[in-house]
């Protein structure tokens, strides 16, 4: 196995006690739980909120981020490793995309205002951010976005709608794309927004998915106003943002250690199951040999923890590989639960038991059908990477 250069098998050994003993203590058995029964992209609010100030007040809240910007500086091994314990420990999913994708985009293209303003509170906590890109004419492709915004004085002034924007309901601030003009390419004309909520003329519907939750959200736009100072990058330079931006999502939103969660619920469900019949038993052993591939595939794919700038390949690859092996061990997961599963979603919510594992494992397995469209779709991920193959 490969170790980063700056963390010796003594000093993994070291780091990894430090982890493990902060975990064996600042996670609570209701964090426990709440990590456990993780179904979406993040846990229950309350439980986000407490575990994101217990990371924030011991240093590790952004691990990826340099130092200088109050991030943990580590490398992309030690990030690594103490996402694993997570995992393996059921801590909480973070409400995180502040800290995944705005704050790193931040540091680089934005302004020392815009840096001063939003970069402190996304670590504390005290600033949960929702991206608002999707439209119902324009899902994947972004270069058909039409929600307009128009300049009046220091402000812009948007009118239009978005869809699938997770979070919008719990978040209190947006990150958007918007039309500013009509070019020949429609790539150009696009500006990317920093939107502080609640809005005057914002109307968030929520959308219920089949998984029974409510995560994802439809917004409406009518004459909110935004001030130019928001703007990140120059107007009609949104799309290049907003590509920086994507390559940083699809490089972490479905990362080995959130696949390793649900891979530990159907290994639990297989020991407590007597007779499970050998495919399943089969297919568990080579899904978890896909896993320790994976793993070893996002260590080595990114070095430095985050993707180079340009780099639109490697996001596509570990963002295919991570969605497509989550939706499979989900899965499995839920058909190893065997009749358990069949019973009404309602059982979820109970303490324990076979039904209650059943209606966790379905739910979880449906909450996954969407993990191969967000962040863009399985096949817009493979057309990344056969035109970059194409390109040479």
């Amino acid at each position: 196995m490969a170790y980063d250069h700056d963390i010796s098998r003594c000093d993994e050994a070291v780091f990894l006690a430090e982890v493990r003993a902060f975990l064996a203590k600042a996670l609570t058995p209701d964090l426990r739980k709440a990590g456990r029964r993780t179904l979406g992209v993040h846990s229950d609010i309350s439980a986000c909120r407490t575990w994101h100030r217990r990371l924030f007040n011991q240093g590790w809240i952004a691990p990826a981020w340099p130092a200088a910007w109050g991030g943990a500086g580590w490398s992309s091994r030690r990030k690594f490793l103490f996402d694993r314990e997570c995992a393996l420990n059921d801590a909480p999913v973070l409400f995180a995309g502040g800290l995944r994708s705005l704050g790193p985009l931040l540091i680089e293209m934005g302004t020392p205002a815009q840096q001063a303003k939003y970069l402190i509170p996304i670590l504390s906590g005290d600033d949960l951010w929702a991206q608002a890109f999707s439209e119902p004419g324009a899902g994947s492709d972004l270069a058909r976005i039409a929600t307009r915004a128009v300049r009046d004085g220091e402000d812009y002034v948007i009118d239009g709608a978005k869809i699938w924007t997770t979070g919008a309901h719990l978040a209190n601030r947006l990150f958007a794309i918007v039309r500013t003009s009509d070019e020949a390419r429609p790539q150009q004309g696009l500006t990317f927004l920093l939107i502080d909520l609640p809005a005057p003329g914002l109307t968030i519907s929520p959308i219920i998915t089949i998984d029974g939750e409510h995560e994802l959200n439809a917004l409406f736009f009518d004459g909110i106003r935004v001030p130019v100072a928001n703007r990140v990058g120059e107007e009609g330079e949104g799309w290049a943002v907003a590509k920086r931006l994507m390559q940083m999502a699809r490089s972490n939103n479905t990362p080995s250690a959130l696949v390793r969660r649900v891979f530990q619920r159907a290994r639990a469900a297989a020991l407590s199951t007597e007779g499970l019949e050998p495919g399943l038993r089969r297919r568990l052993a080579e899904a978890e040999l896909d896993l320790l591939a994976f793993e070893q595939t996002e260590l080595s794919a990114m070095p430095e923890g985050v993707p180079r700038p340009g780099d639109q390949t490697t996001p596509s690859m570990l963002k295919l590989l991570g969605s497509e092996l989550h939706q499979r061990v989900a899965e499995l997961a839920m058909e190893i639960t065997g009749p358990a599963r069949l019973p009404a979603l309602g059982a979820f919510h109970d303490e324990d038991g076979d039904l209650a594992d059943g209606a966790r494992a379905t739910a979880k397995h449906f909450a996954t059908r969407a993990a191969s469209i967000y962040s863009g779709t399985s096949e817009t991920q493979r057309n990344v990477m056969a035109g970059a193959i194409l390109r040479g």
